[in-house]
C-alpha cells in the first residue's frame, strides 16, 4: 500500500460543545490551507494564535495554529492542526473551509493508517493508538501505551528473527544436498526449536494477558429465579444496579454491569431466572438470558446453600456446556451459618458465599481471575488482540510440526514450510505480511480524525 497525495481533514474533538475543538489536516496540500486560513504558514512546531478566515475574509474563528512539516511528524506527513472554540457550529466552518480548499474528509483512522503506511509505526502500534483512546481501566491504558512505545511489537520481531534464522539453517541444508543428514541431525538446531517453542508459548499467555486487559471478561450469571443472582450483580457492582424483592421472576430482561477487577473490566450479565412459565414476558427473558449462557466466557450458576445443585441444576448444566469455564456459586450461607469457602466440586469450581453480606465476595473475585488466567498487570503488561493470539497459535502450531518433522523423517523441505508459514503468521501480527483487506478491518475501528 501506499499512503494517497490528497490532503485529508477532520475534525479530532468529540462531537458536541466543549471549551477547545480542533479541526486536523494532513498531507501535501496542509502548507496551501494555512497559508489560504490563516494568512501565512506558522513556523513548524510553534503554537500561534491566529484569525481563521473563510473565502470572503471574514473571521471564522480565533485560535491557536500548529503546523509540523514532512517527515518529522506523527504521520510522515505536512500536518496543520486548528485548536478553534468548540463549538459544534464553529468546528463545521472551519472543517468546511478546510475543505473548500482542497481536502477531504477523512476515513475513520485515516491519521493512523498513513503513520503506518509511511513506517512511522508498525500494525500492532497503530492498533495501540485505539487501544489508548478505548481504555477501560488505568491498567489497560498503560498496557496500550507499553504497546504503542513497540514493547509488544519488539517482542514479536525478536520470535521472527528466531524463526527466520532457523529457516535460513534449514534452507541451507536443503541447498547442499551432500550435507543435508548432518545439518538436521544437528542436536542444536532441535534445542532450537524446543527454545523457540517455549518462547512463543510464554509470549501467547502475555497476549492472552494483553487480550484480557482491552477487552476484559464477560460474566453471566444465571440459576434458577430467587437464588440471589440480582443480589450476586449488586455484590459484584458495589451499587444498586438490579430490583431485589423476595418475589420469583422480578428479573425480566438482561441487566448489565461493567466493573474491573484488578485492572481487568468485567462485563456482568445478569438473567431471568430459568424455569417453565407461562408468563409471555418472562418466556422473552428467559430465551435471551439462554443466548447469553451461549456467548459467555465465564457461567456463575448460582444456586442456594441450603439446597445444593438440584436435579433442576443439574438439568441446566448440559446446556451450558459450550461455555469453557464455569463457577458455581452457593448463595445465601448466611442461612446455613457455614463458612464462605472455595473448593472444587462435582461441577468445577464451586463458591459458598453471602451475597446479601458480602461474605466470600473476595474468593469469588479471586476464583473469576484465576478462571480467566489473569495476573493483575505488571510493569511489563500490554494490550493485545484476538487477531494477535491467532496468529501467535498458528505460529506455535506450525513451529511444533517442524519439530515433529525435524525428530521423525528430517524432511528438511517440510520443514522449511513449516517455518516459512510460522514466520508469516507473526508477520501479520506487526504488518509485514498484511492484506488492504486486514488493514481496512483495523482502521475502521478507529475514532474519525485519529
Amino acid at each position: 500500500m501506499e499512503a494517497g497525495d490528497d490532503t485529508i481533514a477532520a475534525i479530532a474533538t468529540p462531537p458536541g460543545r466543549g471549551g477547545i475543538g480542533i479541526v486536523r489536516v494532513s498531507g501535501s496540500g496542509a502548507e496551501f490551507i494555512a497559508e489560504s486560513l490563516l494568512g501565512s504558514v506558522p513556523a513548524p512546531r510553534v503554537a500561534v494564535y491566529r484569525n481563521f478566515y473563510d473565502a470572503g475574509g471574514q473571521i471564522i474563528d480565533s485560535g491557536i495554529a500548529l503546523y509540523f512539516s514532512s517527515p518529522h511528524t506523527f504521520n510522515g506527513e505536512n500536518i496543520l492542526e486548528l485548536q478553534g472554540h468548540g463549538g459544534p457550529v464553529v468546528m463545521d466552518l472551519l472543517l468546511a473551509r478546510v475543505l473548500e480548499l482542497g481536502a477531504r474528509q477523512a476515513q475513520p483512522g485515516e491519521f493512523s493508517q498513513r503513520a503506518f503506511i509511511n513506517g512511522k509505526m508498525d500494525l500492532a502500534q497503530a492498533e495501540a493508538v485505539a487501544d489508548l483512546i478505548d481504555s477501560a481501566t488505568a491498567t489497560a491504558a498503560r498496557g496500550a501505551q507499553r504497546s504503542l512505545a513497540g514493547d509488544f511489537s519488539r517482542e514479536v520481531r525478536a520470535l521472527t528473527r528466531q524463526v527466520a534464522e532457523l529457516r535460513a539453517y534449514v534452507e541451507a541444508a536443503i541447498d547442499f544436498p551432500e550435507e543435508e543428514i548432518d545439518f538436521l541431525a544437528d542436536e542444536i538446531l532441535l534445542q532450537r526449536l524446543e527454545v523457540l517453542a517455549e518462547k512463543l508459548t510464554q509470549t501467547l499467555a502475555s497476549t492472552q494477558q494483553g487480550v484480557l486487559l482491552r477487552e476484559g471478561l464477560r460474566v453471566v450469571i444465571a440459576g434458577q429465579p430467587n437464588v440471589g443472582k440480582s443480589s450476586l450483580l449488586n455484590a459484584l457492582a458495589g451499587s444498586d444496579a438490579a430490583i431485589v424483592t423476595h418475589i420469583p421472576g422480578t428479573t425480566r430482561d438482561l441487566l448489565r454491569e461493567q466493573i474491573h477487577l484488578d485492572g481487568m473490566p468485567l462485563h456482568i450479565i445478569d438473567t431471568a431466572g430459568l424455569r417453565t412459565t407461562a408468563d409471555v414476558i418472562e418466556q422473552q427473558g428467559i430465551h435471551r438470558a439462554r443466548r447469553a449462557i451461549a456467548d459467555a466466557d465465564v457461567l456463575l450458576l448460582v444456586v442456594e446453600a441450603t439446597a445444593g445443585i438440584t436435579e433442576i441444576d443439574r438439568d441446566l448444566l448440559p446446556e451450558c456446556e459450550t461455555v469453557c469455564r464455569r463457577i458455581v456459586v452457593r448463595n445465601k450461607i448466611d442461612l446455613t451459618g457455614e463458612p464462605a469457602a472455595m473448593r472444587t466440586g462435582e461441577s468445577g469450581a464451586e463458591i459458598a458465599l453471602s451475597a446479601k453480606h458480602g461474605e466470600g465476595m473476595d474468593l469469588l473475585r479471586e476464583c473469576l481471575k484465576q478462571q480467566a488466567g489473569y495476573e493483575q498487570g505488571g510493569e511489563g503488561a500490554f494490550t493485545a488482540r484476538r487477531r494477535h493470539l491467532d496468529a501467535l497459535r498458528r505460529a506455535e502450531e506450525h513451529v511444533g510440526v517442524a519439530r515433529e518433522c525435524l525428530q521423525g523423517s528430517r524432511a528438511g523441505e517440510l520443514m522449511a514450510e513449516d517455518l516459512r508459514a510460522a514466520q508469516q503468521a507473526l508477520g501479520e501480527i506487526t504488518g509485514e505480511f498484511s492484506n488492504e483487506d486486514l488493514l481496512d478491518l483495523v482502521f475502521s475501528e478507529f475514532c474519525i480524525g485519529k
